[in-house]
């Protein structure tokens, strides 16, 4: 199912051709090709005024040398003689450096004859009538052609200037197969005295200009390498141009998709953790300028998402250790009730029946003993339901006690009374008549000392002695239980204050016993502000030691 669609990186790639590299691939050709439409255009027109130029240059150079020269004519009027007027023309043509002569040709003969002379030396020649004829200069071509070119020097296009009979008068960035390819396609018939585009290459405009007066014609040709320069490498920087623009944008992309995919992978692991109980997992985002505000939103709400389910999880836990602890409870106290309740009813309704038979005669000390059996069993029964009614009370911490200064030796001695020790085993107290007061309610103390001190004999070895020991500590009286018994573990002995926890497990149970003494046990004491602890190694054997407060605050008697 999940393998059909693709990654979210897949998707960007695939978003970024189509929005993207197309895009900007259509748009690049586009630009290109109305970038060689204006650049056609531009060197059509910059040939244009090429042409113009050059033609303009003419005009004025040759408009400069007929005024220079109808000056000289007016002057040559005042010279009487030829002599004179020879010499004035050697001094005047001597004053302009580009002019190499000026002379009177006759008549029109004479006037062809010099400018045949000037063609073959590649030289131009200028003329003005007067009176006597023509006046005539020659001048260098190469004069003219600097004067021509000089604001075309870094200009790489080719220019002609070509005389009426077609000769070729003056040049820039001239290559003979050019010049011919040119001139091959020029029209037969010239328009005169404007621009006109020539030639059928549309990157390399030709223009010609064909002026009447002087009688030449300006060739402008556009070759290659300007046409390369002017389009192809415009068309190279406008490519390059959005290469660079579209690497740059892969760029940003690849960027923000990096962290974007790391985030969303961070959320991807957040999601499978939780799907497979992790509940402490929180995300931890890569955030930068390019982290979107939503990503970190959403991961903020799922990491409150995540500590609230792993609030509610350990709470679930909890709630269900106690129900455990409820359950096994439950399943302790009917089990104690089936093991504890069942002998003494079983020996009281056994007794009860006997002594109500009509059938046989009893006799009196077979009836005081059948009662006192009654009796104790019933008083077994009442301690039993006492301990059972008093495990809420601890629980629930209402267990209420009296504050009261206690004579310790004397509930000792009431308890040694109410135990039963079956066994025999010699209890012994060791403690002086003037042993200080304590601290706490008698009744609750009796049923202390006779819960230890029943439990002691259950648990002792054969013919051994139970001792009870008694000190003063400061503000303090401790008491210590001891017994002569197996060495305990620690670890069985830190349960030994938990509810229905006995040394001998109920498949092997061999004493009479709830597991309930020591948990009431510790229940009151500590009820009575007082502490309890308990102790086992081979010195000892089995010893409980209980600290109560002094009824006053003296350190002795």
């Amino acid at each position: 199912m999940f393998g059909k669609h693709l990654k979210i990186v897949e998707q960007i790639a695939i978003v970024f051709v189509f929005a993207v590299v197309v895009p900007m691939t259509i748009s690049g050709l586009i630009i290109n090709n109305v970038n060689q439409h204006s650049m056609r255009n531009q060197l059509r027109e910059s040939a244009v005024l090429i042409a113009n130029m050059v033609s303009d240059e003419i005009d004025f150079f040759n408009l400069t040398v007929k005024n220079s020269l109808e000056q000289v004519a007016f002057t040559l009027k005042y010279f009487p003689s030829n002599d004179a007027k020879k010499a004035y023309l050697m001094s005047v043509s001597a004053k302009y450096p580009d002019c190499e002569s000026m002379e009177i040709a006759r008549n029109s003969d004479e006037l062809n004859s010099i400018r045949n002379r000037n063609k073959e030396n590649k030289k131009a020649t200028i003329y003005v009538e007067i009176p006597e004829g023509y006046l005539v200069a020659t001048y260098k071509l190469d004069a003219v052609k600097e004067e021509l070119f000089r604001s075309l020097k870094d200009d790489k296009r080719q220019i002609y200037v070509l005389s009426d009979e077609g000769d070729l008068i003056a040049e820039h960035n001239l290559t003979n197969e050019d010049f011919h390819k040119t001139i091959s396609l020029l029209p037969t018939r010239l328009k005169k005295n404007s621009p006109v585009i020539f030639g059928d290459v549309k990157n390399t405009p030709l223009v010609y200009v064909s002026k009447e007066e002087p009688k030449i014609t300006i060739v402008v040709n556009t070759t290659e390498k300007v046409t390369q320069r002017a389009i192809n490498d415009n068309s190279l920087k406008i490519i390059l141009s959005c290469l660079f623009a579209t690497l740059a944008i892969i760029f940003v992309v690849g960027l923000y998709t990096y962290y974007l995919y790391i985030n969303i992978r961070q959320l991807f692991k957040g999601i499978i953790a939780i799907s497979k109980g992790n509940y402490e997992r929180q995300i931890r985002l890569l955030t930068t300028a390019f982290t979107p505000h939503e990503i970190i939103f959403l991961a903020f709400e799922f990491n409150r998402m995540a500590t609230e389910i792993h609030k509610s999880y350990i709470q679930l836990k909890k709630n269900n250790k106690e129900l455990k602890q409820l359950n096994e409870f439950r399943s302790n106290l009917i089990d104690t009730v089936s093991h504890e309740l069942r002998t003494p009813l079983t020996s009281i309704q056994g007794y009860t029946s006997r002594l109500m038979r009509q059938d046989i005669v009893i006799d009196e000390e077979t009836r005081q003993k059948s009662l006192r059996v009654i009796k104790d069993q019933s008083e077994r029964l009442k301690r039993l339901i006492e301990d059972l009614l008093t495990i809420p009370d601890i629980e629930g911490m209402r267990l209420r006690v009296t504050d009261e200064q206690v004579y310790l030796p004397e509930v000792l001695e009431e308890s040694k009374v109410l135990i039963k020790n079956k066994s025999g085993r010699e209890i012994i107290f060791n403690l002086n008549e003037d042993f200080p007061l304590v601290l706490g309610d008698k009744d609750r103390l009796i049923q202390v000392f006779v819960n230890l001190l029943e439990n002691a004999a259950k648990y002792s070895k054969d013919d051994s002695k139970i001792v009870v020991d008694g000190a003063v500590v400061g503000n303090k009286v401790k008491m210590f239980v001891q017994n002569d018994s197996d060495v305990i573990p620690q670890k069985k002995l830190n349960m030994l204050f938990e509810k229905f926890i006995r040394l001998d497990d109920n498949t092997t149970r061999t004493t009479r016993g709830t597991g309930l003494g020591l948990f009431i046990v510790k229940g009151l004491i500590e009820a009575m502000n007082g502490q309890i602890e308990l102790h086992s190694d081979e010195k000892c054997g089995f010893c409980v030691e209980i600290t109560l407060n002094r009824a006053d605050n003296e350190t002795g008697n």
